[in-house]
């Protein structure tokens, strides 16, 4: 039996990706420099967002991608289930630029390294920079976000599930709680 908690509604949401765009903004002086690039499959939907938020308020284009991390997990032989395999679309020089990736939850850290090095299969980065709605803690790899929506303190044996309208028909993230069965 599982027990599930909504700790973001499709309000608060949209008020943290706001803020997160905001910060973007102020920490990167140079919009010809700066690019969004999501983790398929809701940070892609994620970074779509912050991007329409990010040209607002630069008054700007800023390129957009979106990259698909299935075969650059250090899981990808492990696994009993077969990946679900989206294209990556980077369609913009990357060699130079500052890239902030794009994810829904921070874990373990192993999917932003996979992200690394398929955004390195692209070019040499300047900089970059890692936004999430969610970290939960929990990290196996040394990586810290530079913009987070929320800090969600939770047991390894919790999952947190982010749904976005655009894939699951409601925008809202719940942390859901396995609790044994009763007698």
């Amino acid at each position: 039996m599982e027990s599930e908690k909504v700790v973001l509604d499709r309000d608060d949401i949209r008020r943290t990706l706001v803020r997160i765009a905001h910060e973007i903004v102020e920490k990167n002086a140079a919009a010809d420099r700066l690019a969004i690039v999501g983790i398929h499959r809701r940070g892609a939907v994620l970074a779509q967002r912050v991007h329409r938020l990010v040209e607002d308020l630069l008054d700007a284009e800023v390129p957009l991608g979106d990259l698909d991390i299935s075969f650059y997990r250090d899981d990808v032989t492990t696994r009993h289930d077969q990946p679900i395999v989206n294209a990556s679309h980077i369609d913009f020089a990357v060699d130079g630029m500052t890239v902030v990736i794009v994810d829904d939850v921070l874990y373990t850290g192993r999917t932003v390294r996979a992200a690394i090095d398929a955004l390195f299969s692209y070019g040499r980065a300047g900089r970059i920079q890692l936004a999430v709605l969610a970290d939960r803690g929990h990290r196996e790899l040394p990586f810290r976000p530079d913009y987070v929506g929320k800090n969600l303190p939770t047991a390894r044996s919790e999952r947190v599930n982010v749904r976005v309208d655009e894939i699951d028909g409601v925008d809202e993230v719940a942390i859901v709680a396995k609790q044994e069965a009763l007698a």
